[in-house]
């Protein structure tokens, strides 16, 4: 007998064929269906389900559903969404998404340091001029959130030759890279990077973390890359941060409003790169492997991987 797992989500068709054929080639004795073609009896009996942005009154009609598992790797909309906050989450943890991130921000933190916006806008001028070569040795990096994405990014960018400190709001045993911890931590890491990595989860305690006081404790001249969401960056304070040329430089990938609305004062500042969420795509191919493991070890043995902390929101 096959066993039937709906799929909730709100993407486009060609991903959701992308992820339902992926997945369900690498299943035996279960099958992965869209929610809307799911009978009345299926949905009731429905222990769990794989999602990317579902619609919560969709979940609401899993009346048996114990737990998710979702094809993304950021969850602060599953946990603010969820209809019943008994339901656990499990998020994307794909390694080849951590290897994909950590190329990500070594590309563009080769783009800041080798001065690449700086020698783009003197082609637009006509302008020949050379500017000295600073050594990664002497161009350290801070890494804000050091989970799997940044511990990943952080050995890719010391394997470059670039000192590296992470920061988490609190201690946790992480000996592989230098860290500091807490308000004065971030402070510190703040005032010695040239360049400023966010990695970071978005929680309540998150949201507006970078604010005109944290801006203005930067490196006079130092650059800024947000590679996890956009609402951790208080925009505004951007703009008065780059307009005084406290800050020389930020690469955005992320935004509170994606599709970033093309009327935003981003797409024109001279001092902003910005990205269409590009820096970490999830990787169908090694997303489904890691899925279907999950499903069947859930069916087979009745084991649920780790899960969120629904707490703290990641």
């Amino acid at each position: 007998m096959t066993i039937i797992v709906p799929f909730c989500g709100r993407i486009t068709p060609r991903e959701r064929q992308e992820s339902l054929e992926s997945i369900n080639a690498c299943l035996n004795n279960i099958r992965v269906m869209p929610f809307e073609d799911l009978t009345d009896g299926e949905r009731r009996t429905a222990r769990m389900a794989v999602v990317a942005n579902p619609d919560p009154a969709d979940l609401s009609d899993l009346p048996m559903l114990e737990w998710v598992q979702s094809l993304w790797a950021g969850v602060e909309r599953l946990v603010e969404e969820m209809p019943n906050p008994a339901i656990r989450i499990v998020r994307m943890t794909d390694p080849q998404l951590a290897l994909t991130m950590s190329e990500a921000v070594l590309a563009w933190t080769l783009y800041l340091h080798r001065d690449m916006p700086l020698y783009r806008e003197q082609q637009t001028k006509a302008r020949w001029c050379q500017h000295p070569l600073v050594l990664p040795q002497d161009r350290p990096v801070g890494i804000l959130g050091t989970g799997n994405l940044g511990r990943a990014a952080a050995h890719k960018l010391r394997e470059n030759g670039f000192p590296v400190t992470g920061w988490s709001r609190t201690p946790w045993a992480t000996a592989d890279i230098p860290m500091t911890y807490g308000p004065s931590g971030l402070e510190a890491l703040l005032r010695q990077s040239a360049i400023v990595v966010v990695l970071l989860p978005l929680t309540p305690q998150t949201r507006g973390l970078l604010d005109d006081w944290r801006f203005g404790q930067m490196r006079e001249g130092a650059s800024l890359i947000n590679f996890a969401r956009g609402p951790i960056i208080d925009q505004a304070a951007l703009g008065r941060a780059l307009d005084r040329g406290h800050l020389s430089h930020a690469v955005l990938d992320v935004f509170e409003r994606e599709p970033l609305p093309k009327d935003d004062w981003l797409w024109s500042h001279p001092k902003v790169t910005v990205l269409p969420h590009i820096s970490a795509p999830t990787q169908t191919g090694t997303a489904s492997q890691l899925v279907a493991r999950n499903l069947q070890a859930f069916y087979d043995q009745d084991v649920i991987p780790a899960c969120v902390q629904r707490d703290v929101g990641y």
